[in-house]
C-alpha cells in the first residue's frame, strides 16, 4: 500500500481508510492509497507553512532553481519506471505515458531555469520618492490534478508554484496518484526541503473539498469539470483565496476548402483519440467548409477507422478510458446520438486481445451533426469526433464560437489572411493554424475563456499566477 506525503513523512490516513487503486485496462485493482480527509489536509498545510519559515523561505531564487532542475534530471534518470506507472495507472500507452515523463521532466527545468529572470521594476514618480514593485510568493499553493494527464499536470501546477517560492499541498485524483507520488520521492531526493511539497491522497469531495476550503491556503489552481470548479471557486471566494481554473473545452477544427489534406487529416483524428479523448483540449468537433465536406469528411472517417485501441503493452493509437463511469458516459453519448438517427461515419476498433473487463471504448465518428445536438455542444471526454459543415468565413466563426466552451481551436486553409481573420475572431485561449496542439507546450501560455476558466497556466505568464506584486514607495528627499 502506498503512502502519503506530509512534511517530510511517508503517512496512511489517521483513521487507516484506504481507496483501491484499479487499473482501466482490466478492472483489477493492484494497489490502494489512503483516504484522507480533513485532518491531513491540515496537516499538510501546517508542514507548508513550516517550510516557508525554515529554509525554502530563505533560499534565493537561483538556489530554488537548481532544486527545480536538478528534479527534472532525476525524472528523465527515471523515465521508464515512470511510463510504466503512468500506463497501468491511466491506461495510456506506453508510447504516450513515455511523452508525458518527457514533459513532467521540461516543466521542471523550465522553471528551475526561470526561476531567477522574474525582475522587478522601478516606477518613475514624484520628485524625492523612489518606488519599486517586487514580485513575491503567494505563501502556501493549493494544487488538485485531474486523472487524464497526472504525470503532466503535477509538472505543469507544481513546478511554477515551487520556482517563485511558494509551498505546495498537491491533491491528485484519486484515480490516479501513483506518478505523483512516486515523482514526490525522487524529488525529495533531489534536494527538495521537507513541507515544501506535500501530497494528500483521497477522494475529491473529501480531500479536495477541505483542500480548497481551508483557511491557511493562499492560492488554488484546479483542473476539472465545471461543477466541481464552481465548488472549488465558491471555497476560495470565502477566504478570499485567489484560483486559476482549467475546466475543459469543446475545441473546433476550422477546416476550408483550401486545406492541405496530407497535413491535416492525421492531425484531425490524432486530436481526438489521443488519450482516449480524454484531454480538455480534445478537438471534437470538425467543422468543414460545405464545398469541401464530402471530400475531408471522407478522408477522415478513412483514416479515423484505422484506429485501433488497446492496453499499454499494445502501444496503439488510444486505451480505454478511465473507470466505469467514464465508461458509462462516453458510450451514453455514442447511444443517444445513434437513437437520434445521428450518422455514424466510420468507427475504431478494439484489439483482440484487450481485457474483457476492461474500460474500452470503440471510437466513433458522427456526421453532419445538427448544431443543437449534445455532441456540438457538450464536452464528450471520450474518443467521438462531430462533423458539422458551415458555410463562409463568417458562419465558420459563429459555429466556432457557439458553445460555452473557449479553450482550444485551430484553422486550416492556405489563405494566410484568412487565418489571421479567423484565428482573431474565434474565442479561446490558445488558436493553432495549420497544426493543432503544443505537445505540451511548456512555454506556451495555457487557459480558457468562458466556461473553460479563467487564469493562465504553462509559460512565464504562469509565475505571475502564482505570485503577487508590492509596491515600494521611498521617500528619500
Amino acid at each position: 500500500m502506498k503512502q502519503m506525503l506530509i512534511g517530510g513523512r511517508w503517512l496512511a490516513a489517521r483513521d487507516g481508510r484506504t481507496l483501491p487503486v484499479v487499473s482501466p485496462s482490466d478492472g483489477e485493482a493492484f494497489d490502494e492509497i489512503p483516504r484522507g480527509g480533513a485532518h491531513e489536509v491540515g496537516e499538510a498545510v501546517a508542514a507548508a507553512r513550516a517550510a516557508l519559515a525554515g529554509p525554502w523561505g530563505r533560499l534565493s531564487a537561483t538556489e530554488r532553481g537548481r532544486i527545480l532542475v536538478k528534479i527534472g534530471e532525476a525524472v528523465l534518470a527515471h523515465e521508464e519506471e515512470l511510463a510504466q506507472i503512468e500506463a497501468r495507472d491511466t491506461g495510456k500507452p506506453m508510447g504516450t505515458a513515455r511523452n508525458d515523463i518527457k514533459v513532467l521532466a521540461r516543466y521542471f527545468e523550465f522553471y528551475g531555469t526561470a526561476a531567477d529572470k522574474v525582475h522587478g521594476e522601478t516606477i518613475p514618480f514624484l520628485a524625492g520618492h523612489q518606488v519599486s514593485l517586487l514580485r513575491e510568493p503567494l505563501g502556501v499553493t493549493a494544487h488538485i490534478i485531474p486523472w487524464n494527464y497526472p504525470a503532466q499536470m503535477m509538472g505543469r501546477t507544481i513546478a511554477p508554484a515551487l520556482a517563485m517560492g511558494n509551498a505546495t499541498v498537491l491533491k491528485p485524483a484519486e484515480d490516479t496518484s501513483l506518478s505523483a507520488l512516486r515523482v514526490a520521492e525522487i524529488a525529495t531526493a533531489a534536494g527538495l526541503p521537507d513541507g515544501v511539497l506535500n501530497i494528500v491522497t483521497g477522494l475529491g469531495e473529501e480531500a479536495g473539498a477541505a483542500l480548497a476550503a481551508h483557511p491557511g491556503i493562499d492560492f488554488i489552481s484546479f483542473t476539472g469539470s465545471n461543477e466541481v470548479g464552481t465548488l472549488v471557486q465558491q471555497a476560495a471566494a470565502k477566504n478570499a483565496v485567489k484560483c486559476v481554473l482549467e475546466l475543459g473545452g469543446k475545441s473546433p477544427q476550422i477546416v476550408f476548402d483550401d486545406v492541405d489534406m496530407a497535413r491535416a487529416v492525421p492531425i484531425i483524428v490524432r486530436a481526438i483519440v489521443q488519450n482516449a479523448g480524454q484531454t480538455c483540449t480534445a478537438g471534437s468537433r470538425l467543422l468543414v467548409q460545405r464545398s469541401a465536406y464530402d471530400r475531408v469528411v471522407g478522408r477522415v472517417a478513412e483514416a479515423f477507422a484505422q484506429v485501433r485501441v488497446g492496453t499499454p503493452a499494445m502501444d496503439l493509437d488510444c486505451g480505454p478510458v478511465m473507470n466505469p463511469a467514464q465508461h458509462r458516459r462516453v458510450q451514453r453519448y455514442i447511444d443517444e446520438a445513434r437513437a437520434a438517427g445521428i450518422p455514424v461515419l466510420a468507427e475504431g476498433s478494439i484489439a483482440a486481445g484487450a481485457p474483457p473487463t476492461g474500460f474500452y471504448v470503440k471510437p466513433t465518428f458522427f456526421g453532419p451533426v445538427p448544431r443543437s445536438a449534445a455532441l456540438a455542444c457538450e464536452e464528450v471526454f471520450g474518443p467521438v469526433l462531430a462533423a458539422m459543415p458551415f458555410e463562409d468565413e463568417a458562419d465558420a466563426i459563429a459555429l466556432a464560437n457557439g458553445t460555452d466552451y473557449g479553450l482550444l481551436a485551430a484553422v486550416w486553409t492556405e489563405n494566410a489572411g484568412r487565418l489571421q481573420r479567423v484565428a482573431k475572431a474565434v474565442k479561446a485561449g490558445q488558436v493553432f493554424m495549420n497544426c493543432y496542439g503544443a505537445g505540451g507546450g511548456v512555454e506556451l501560455p495555457f487557459g480558457g475563456t468562458k466556461r473553460s476558466g479563467h487564469g493562465r497556466e504553462k509559460g512565464l505568464l504562469a509565475l505571475e499566477e502564482v505570485s503577487s506584486t508590492k509596491t515600494l514607495v521611498h521617500f528619500h528627499g
